[in-house]
């Protein structure tokens, strides 16, 4: 029996199966080795043989990990009935409020596996913007004003800036690689915060938009330099400090005959912006993030 290299018996080979799924055939054996995710069957001559079936299982996991789960968590889904992920892993009865009050526990615990888990039962259950504006905002805020009070440490401050930020980093990955209007997001010197401006980011490239993510304590040198070699849509500068954005007011200004520029954060008001040019975002930072224009793209 003569095999083709493409398909047999109605099965896919893995060239065909991977140009299908959109997944290189390396990742594939690595999830067919390390999360047992498939088990293809065999031809003749050895060669892994995939069905349709295997095609909607790796969609799902590609669709979980999309979604910002874990690879081990988005395999697991992904292997069980597409009807019965959500029944299976109990995401249906976890509510916004009871996933609030076990992020911010596991955040002071400095327990970083509750910390991942209830990221990965939210991100299962609900759509990203609605975990970032409902759980992760709210969530952030009540431990900085614990901090201010005193009932917060630094230590856990830190922690909880830290593992958070490095989760939506997570998320964000590929986000600068996008065929829309393209935004440069920055915090001026002296800012240290930049967590909102993460959280606007990933909005706007669920929207379609191209970000290019400078960061927190960003030099306004090297912020116009980028302006000029990338020629971004728009720039946007948040800022939790009021001193940080007044000592930089000459360079937003020039800035704002260059680029479309908005401020944002607590260090900014409206008088800054009519001052500078500037447009100022008033909203959360997912809400502003939705006000911007839709570019056409599907939401990601």
């Amino acid at each position: 029996m003569i095999y083709s290299p493409v398909m047999t018996g109605g099965y896919l080979r893995i060239g065909a199966f991977s140009e299908r799924v959109g997944v290189t055939p390396d990742r594939l054996r690595v999830w067919e080795r390390r999360y047992d995710l498939l088990t293809p069957d065999r031809s003749a001559g050895g060669y892994r043989l995939y069905s349709d079936e295997d095609v909607e299982r790796v969609r799902r996991m590609t669709d979980h990990l999309a979604r910002g789960l874990s690879a081990a968590q988005a395999a697991r889904l992904a292997a069980l009935p597409a009807d019965g992920a959500t029944t299976e892993t109990g995401v249906a009865d976890l509510s916004i409020d009871a996933a609030l009050d076990g992020l911010y526990g596991a955040l002071l615990a400095f327990d970083e596996v509750a910390v991942h888990a209830v990221f990965d039962r939210l991100l299962s259950a609900y759509r990203l913007e609605t975990v970032l504006r409902d759980v992760v905002l709210p969530c952030l805020a009540r431990i900085g004003d614990g901090w201010a009070d005193g009932e917060v440490s630094v230590a856990q401050e830190h922690f909880a800036s830290g593992i958070v930020r490095g989760r939506l980093l997570a998320l964000a990955r590929g986000w600068g690689d996008g065929t829309g209007p393209s935004a440069l997001l920055a915090a001026p010197p002296g800012e240290d915060h930049d967590l909102a401006l993460v959280v606007f980011g990933l909005v706007l490239w669920r929207r379609g938009w191209t970000i290019t993510f400078l960061g927190a304590d960003t030099p306004m040198g090297a912020l116009a330099d980028t302006v000029t070699r990338l020629a971004p849509t728009l720039v946007v500068l948040t800022a939790i400090d009021p001193a940080a954005m007044q000592a930089v007011e000459d360079e937003v200004s020039a800035l704002c005959g260059q680029v479309d520029v908005a401020i944002a954060g607590a260090g900014t008001d409206p008088g800054y912006a009519a001052r500078t040019g500037a447009s100022l975002l008033e909203d959360d930072p997912v809400t502003a993030a939705e006000r911007l224009p839709v570019t056409g793209a599907a939401a990601r």
